[in-house]
Parts: C-alpha cells; structure tokens; sequence
C-alpha cells in the first residue's frame, strides 16, 4: 500500500514537473501576455520570432543531444552536461534581442532578463547544480505579477510545487532547489524594480 502511494506520488510528480519545465512556463506566459496585451496580428508579430528563434531550436537542441548521447535526459540533469544547454539557449536569447533591437529599436527587457538568470544558473551551476525548473517557474510568477498579481501569486504557488516535485524526483536536492529558488528570486527583484522604473 505505501509502496502503490509512493508509485503515485512518483507519477504525479512526474506530470507536474514535466508539464511546468520551463519551456512549457515561458510559452504559457508569452501566450497570455500576447491575449492581454495585444491584438492578435501584433501578439503574432511578437510571438513568432520568440517561438522561431528561441523556443523552436531549444527543443530541437534538447531532442537532438538526447538522441546522440550527448544528454542523459530532456532535463539535462547532468551538471557537466549543462553547460553546453546554457550557452545555446543564451545564444538563441541574444539573436532574438539583436533581431527585436534592430526590428523595434528597443530592448525587450522579458528576453534580458531570462538571460541574466541563465548567466546566474551557469555561475551557480560552477559550484551546485541549481533547479532550473524551480528557477524560471519564479521567474516566471515575477513575469505574472506585472499583469496580474493574482496570477502571479498562482504561479508563485506553481513554483513552490515544481520545487516539491524536482525533489521528489531526486532529479535535485533541497539545497539545488533553493539555490535556484534563491538566484530566481534576486533577478525577478530586479526586474519587478526595472519593470516599475520604465513605466514611469
């Protein structure tokens, strides 16, 4: 019986941290920020490139280094293994910022500051394996508050269960989770305090 209870747990937990990875978090948000916001024409304008530059060839990367070997998982579990994932990702993020700058004439500051976080999660991951999910799913719950704080102490919520699962999985240990926890926190202070200068 507590063995069938742990299996579930296992399998909930699983759903939870596979479907809130933070690809999956970020597309959510950029969806419901484009449907606030925009028009559909301009929530296209603005997605698409996000989606073609970033989202698109990350998933390509991950799926193609699982199937060669290079990444034991789609999670890049591995801290050796992650530096590789960063510098992608990152370069993906600056082309898109150097594409919108020179599209728009200005800097999209969602887009800065998911690539400050990467920086921070890449230092960390120097010294300890940080949770990468944990991590963006705060940042992402900072990215909710500026439209709605509802939503974003709902994601917040959301982040503290990744959290929970990360661990459950044995995929991090408590101290992982927190030190991301902790690096998501700090960079989502800055942008919120960022967020609010630029309106004003």
């Amino acid at each position: 019986m507590e063995e069938q209870q742990s299996s579930l747990l296992h399998k909930i937990s699983k759903v939870i941290s596979d479907f809130f990875n933070p690809l999956v978090s970020l597309v959510i948000f950029f969806v419901f920020m484009s449907i606030r916001t925009y028009s559909l024409q301009d929530s296209l304008l603005y997605f698409l490139p996000i989606l073609l530059m970033i989202i698109i060839p990350v998933i390509i990367w991950l799926v193609w280094n699982v199937k060669t070997g290079r990444y034991t998982n789609m999670d890049v579990s591995n801290r050796v293994q992650r530096k590789t994932l960063y510098i992608f990702i990152a370069v993906c993020v600056i082309v898109y910022l150097a594409f919108n700058y020179i599209r728009n004439g200005y800097i999209d500051l969602v887009m800065l500051f998911i690539l400050i976080l990467l920086f921070a999660l890449q230092v960390s991951n120097l010294f300890i394996k940080s949770s990468m999910h944990t991590a963006f799913n705060i940042f992402v719950a900072a990215l909710f508050f500026t439209l709605d704080w509802k939503m974003g102490l709902a994601w917040l919520g959301i982040a503290i269960l990744v959290g929970v699962t990360r661990i459950i999985l044995k995929r991090h240990t408590v101290k992982e989770v927190f030190m991301g926890a902790g690096i998501a926190f700090m960079v989502s202070f800055i942008y919120l305090y960022c967020n609010i200068q630029f309106q004003h």
